[in-house]
């Protein structure tokens, strides 16, 4: 069965994901004829209660994807976190365990108390959006610059 597990930033399985999600962008951007830039998250930002980092372990217990959230400047819903670094491994897509992922960090920002989850992902990522789409997600105004990202979503929360 596969879990969600929260995990620091800066652990092996968490840096080994991080680093396997940012060689797969800057490749796919490559490809675009586009510089892709990397930001390695700082600790701080994903621990409890600025955010949460979650590991997704496969049925095995290997580590398979990662994702998480931080907190951001407040939106027109309050306090509002954002959704970073979603990456699962090629070989586990299509499992559903994206959606498992989008929920279990969901769960996380209403229990820090959020309003709002906000995220930026770019056009190329059609997989992604479409995922995001049917988590509720919808296509909101840019709420920052950053120079990776072509899309914009946000899904208040109840």
């Amino acid at each position: 069965m596969v879990t969600l597990r929260e995990s620091p930033v800066d652990t092996a399985d968490a840096r080994e994901l991080l680093g396997e999600y940012f060689r797969s962008r800057e490749l796919g951007f490559i490809a675009q004829d586009v510089v892709y830039t990397t930001t390695f998250p700082r600790p701080e930002a994903f621990t409890p209660p600025a955010g949460v980092f979650l590991v997704v372990d496969d049925d095995t217990g290997r580590p398979v994807g990662c994702g998480g959230i931080r907190l951001i400047d407040d939106g027109p819903h309050g306090t509002r976190y954002e959704v970073k670094h979603l990456y699962l491994r090629p070989e586990t897509r299509g499992r559903g365990w994206g959606r498992l992922l989008i929920e279990g960090l969901e769960e996380r920002a209403r229990e820090l108390g959020a309003r709002e989850l906000v995220l930026d992902t770019h056009h190329s990522l059609e997989a992604a959006g479409m995922l995001y789409a049917r988590s509720g997600f919808v296509a909101i105004e840019p709420y920052n610059d950053n120079p990776n990202a072509s899309r914009w979503y946000g899904k208040v929360l109840s």
